[in-house]
């Protein structure tokens, strides 16, 4: 398949529109004025960030919760909370397929900062239930997104649960620019959403698969009452300046991930990712990350090199099911699908209903310029 010979987007992406000479239409059409509007935006959330750690110190058992995942991002993030900034943090892991790469990774870096931290460990019979009527049922953006987006919630729910338990006012996350998807979450989770929103997947509701008690694994703000005080949710990579290349050397030369290898995102992935990949090149024929990382690229946040031979490779792997990629056969196994069982069924829905879009879209730092800022 050919991609943009400058961003590497795939040419079957949505939107990539590729010419003659090899150029997306990202590339050959840049706006003039997006690097000076997210500039903008940066500062601005940038502020609003500043803020929320002076404010956070001292209201809770903890000034913040991090989420950590064994990644490079979020090993970062605890790092500048727990060092730079000087904060009480509590580290937070809900341990749903973590590979080896990660958890020598999570354990080097809790070690290291002397952090406290807590693992929930979920029964693992409801996320094969779930994660095979997903991959069976898959909503039109494919199995990463389908996935991601029911998957993720319930982690963030953990965080946000236990930071309603230990009186925690903030939660900070280590997405990096592009995750998750803008109309889920840009720099801070919809208030309205953590304080009003059931996140109970409809679809979940009405296949009939489910129990009440797997229903109830998902945040639903109306259990804490009408005078609940929730805390806020926040990504602080989308306001501090972003550099990927940066944060994987800089994890290492600080001692908390112990190679470069182990800081990549290819090598301390969740395993299930993979099946993901796999899933949506046969469905879509082209890897649902490679348009947050050509995002990347062109912002120059990511380095081109790396990623046009990476990508290549990941593919390769994931499609052929060796290396990294066997993680697809034994999941496939774990979860008893075969690849036409891998299936697209359902239509997209929103992310939030509509009263949360619109206030979030009021309410969020410098509103106008999230407004106008280019998606």
């Amino acid at each position: 398949m050919r991609s943009c010979r400058k961003c590497l987007l795939p040419e079957a992406a949505p939107g990539a529109d590729l010419d003659a000479g090899g150029l997306c239409a990202l590339c050959r059409h840049p706006r003039p004025d997006t690097r000076e509007r997210a500039e903008a935006l940066r500062l601005a959330r940038e502020a609003d960030l500043e803020h929320a750690l002076a404010a956070c110190r001292g209201q809770g058992a903890y000034d913040c919760i991090a989420p950590l995942s064994g990644g490079k991002d979020s090993v970062y993030l605890l790092y500048k909370l727990k060092v730079e900034y000087g904060l009480r943090v509590l580290a937070y892991t809900t341990d749903i397929d973590m590979g080896e790469i990660a958890w020598a990774n999570i354990r080097r870096t809790v070690a290291k900062l002397d952090v406290d931290h807590v693992v929930y460990r979920p029964p693992m019979d409801f996320y094969r239930r779930l994660f095979r009527w997903l991959l069976m049922n898959q909503e039109a953006r494919g199995a990463v997104h389908t996935i991601s987006y029911v998957y993720a919630p319930l982690f963030e729910g953990n965080a946000l649960a236990l930071a309603m338990e230990k009186g925690v006012p903030l939660v900070l996350a280590g997405y990096s620019p592009g995750q998750p998807i803008p109309q889920r979450m840009e720099y801070e989770f919809p208030r309205l959403a953590i304080s009003k929103v059931d996140w109970t997947p409809p679809e979940l509701v009405a296949s009939g698969e489910f129990s009440a008690d797997d229903l109830h694994r998902f945040w639903n703000p109306a259990r804490y009452g009408a005078d609940a005080r929730f805390p806020r949710y926040l990504a602080p990579y989308h306001a501090w300046r972003y550099d990927q290349d940066a944060t994987m050397k800089k994890v290492v030369e600080l001692g908390l991930i112990g190679s470069a290898k182990y800081a990549s995102p290819v090598f301390s992935n969740l395993p299930i990712n993979w099946l993901l990949m796999y899933s949506d090149l046969r469905n879509f024929g082209y890897n649902p990350y490679a348009p947050e990382f050509s995002d990347l690229i062109r912002d120059g946040k990511a380095d081109r090199r790396y990623w046009k031979l990476m990508g290549r490779v990941v593919d390769f792997i994931t499609l052929k099911k060796i290396y990294l990629g066997s993680h697809v056969k034994h999941h496939m196994q774990w979860l008893g699908l075969r690849d036409e069982d891998l299936r697209i069924t359902r239509p997209s829905r929103p992310e939030w209903p509509a009263f949360v879009v619109d206030d979030w879209a009021r309410a969020a730092p410098a509103a106008d310029l999230i407004a106008a800022a280019p998606r």
